[in-house]
């Protein structure tokens, strides 16, 4: 099958999670380093589908490869091929899909309860969850795309999720594992420090000592969400 193309935006925010399901599951995966300075593909169509990761970066921002991946986004929701997006990369996908991008209420870094939405859309990809400990780090959050499904929420993000037919944009991190939780808060110390008042920020510490906890949820979670997905690739 054609490879899933993964956009990486910052070094420190790579596939995570989602490399660990595409190799237990023999799906070959592309990354593509916009970091790095790898080159943009014109076209989504060499690939079976997109997955946006994360960055410290605003979708607003005057980026050189904002706009092409914005384009590159819209060519694959018109193709059919599904769209996948962790935080900045959900935040690409609404922009690209008509939605706007700014200010959060409130920062959120670190663990927190989302909620599932009680709507068919959300149960055909939460099944029977309710809700759970996802990881958030974000000041910025999206409205929804005309046509798109609201599917989970926090207390201080309302839109934690949207779902548009196959494609999927998440304001939340469920791409986490230990080694990655660690890279953050060693590489977003000084954003931690500076949010401390926030009553959605916790220190790293006590995101570490939550990890053992909530990680292997998370990550079953994270399972069910792209399973679901790939059930849309173009094969």
């Amino acid at each position: 099958m054609k490879p899933i193309a993964i956009f990486r935006q910052a070094p420190h925010e790579g596939p995570g999670y989602f490399a660990t399901f595409c190799e237990t599951h023999g799906l070959p995966v592309q990354l593509i380093r916009i970091d790095a300075g790898d080159a943009l593909p014109a076209s989504p169509e060499a690939f079976a589908g997109l997955v946006f990761m994360g960055g410290p970066m605003s979708v607003n921002d005057d980026l050189p490869w904002i706009e092409p991946l914005l384009a590159l986004i819209r060519q694959a929701v018109a193709a059919a091929i599904p769209v996948l997006g962790h935080c900045l990369g959900g935040q690409l996908i609404a922009k690209a899909l008509g939605g706007t991008v700014g200010r959060n209420p409130i920062k959120e870094i670190g663990w927190g309860t989302v909620r599932v939405l009680p709507t068919p859309v959300a149960r055909d990809w939460f099944g029977a969850l309710h809700r759970f400990e996802s990881f958030h780090w974000h000041g910025e959050t999206f409205s929804l795309p005309a046509g798109a499904d609201r599917i989970l929420e926090s207390a201080h993000c309302a839109n934690q999720a949207f779902a548009l037919g196959p494609h999927l944009a998440m304001q939340c991190h469920v791409e986490m594992d230990e080694a990655m939780i660690r890279s953050w808060c060693e590489v977003g110390a000084d954003e931690i420090a500076a949010a401390a008042s926030s009553p959605g920020v916790q220190t790293a510490a006590q995101m570490q000592t939550l990890n053992p906890a909530n990680l292997p949820a998370l990550q079953a979670v994270a399972e069910q969400l792209y399973r679901r997905w790939v059930l849309g690739l173009r094969r």
